[in-house]
């Protein structure tokens, strides 16, 4: 068994295969055992035979003679964690921390086509609002927070295409039926990497919402805090853009 103390293996030789690992992980050109050797402090003799082993099990690859980089299997191990990541798992107890905070509905919704589609929910009965969207609900785009946020994402023409496509049809007073208003928002939701909706899909609720992104940095999903209008707290924004954050890294995504 393999235990640990800290951050550090109690096997030597473990210890020194991740240092060889993350050293390598560092270049984007292949290393030369010289430099390997610097970088890890290990002997040249001894840094060569644990490289050796690493080119036998495909965990490093020695493109030519005295040189090495990371090698392929340990993109078929990513590609295999990453298929087992799920937005859904990432995020449910960020998505529950949140939510003690706030003791609003949090939301996380994914886009379909035109519409969004809400994935999860945590909520209680203490938020004193009734929940209309219950998960496997849509909404246009448009109208919700998690919806401009996909929406920003689009090119001009493509938000041209969707507002031709939809109309921008309204639900309430306040829905956002143009194109050059929703421009203007969708040009705020870009500078502050935050989207609202003020009551434009259910009369009485405001939301919140941020990003979630993959390991690509594509933006996959959204979560949002919903809220009866006079108890939505700005406060409540950064803590939101924080859990965003932090399910985003989960799933891989490093931040540039």
């Amino acid at each position: 068994m393999i235990k640990k103390d800290g951050h550090t293996p109690t096997i030597q030789v473990l210890e020194r295969v991740f240092h060889l690992l993350d050293v390598l992980a560092t270049h984007q050109d292949p290393v030369s055992l010289k430099q390997i050797s610097e970088h890890t402090g290990l002997h040249p003799s001894t840094a060569h035979r644990i490289l050796n082993d690493l080119v036998a099990g495909r965990f490093v690859d020695r493109p030519e003679a005295g040189s090495y980089r990371l090698g392929m299997r340990l993109l078929e191990l990513g590609n295999l964690v990453k298929a087992r990541l799920d937005v859904r798992d990432a995020a449910l107890g960020p998505m529950r921390e949140l939510h003690k905070l706030t003791h609003q509905p949090v939301n996380l919704s994914v886009r379909q086509g035109d519409e969004i589609v809400y994935i999860e929910r945590t909520y209680s009965e203490r938020s004193g609002m009734q929940v209309v969207r219950a998960v496997g609900g849509r909404a246009p785009l448009h109208l919700t927070s998690v919806g401009k946020l996909f929406l920003a994402h689009d090119d001009p023409q493509r938000v041209r295409a969707y507002a031709t496509r939809t109309g921008l049809a309204g639900h309430t007073r306040n829905s956002i039926t143009d194109l050059p208003q929703l421009e203007r928002d969708l040009a705020k939701v870009r500078q502050t990497t935050l989207a609202r909706d003020n009551e434009e899909l259910e009369l009485g609720v405001r939301c919140m919402a941020a990003g979630i992104f993959d390991d690509q940095g594509r933006l996959i999903a959204g979560l949002s805090i919903s809220a009866p209008t006079d108890r939505l707290e700005e406060g409540w924004s950064e803590r939101l853009r924080e859990t965003a954050s932090q399910i985003s890294k989960a799933l891989g995504y490093l931040p540039a």
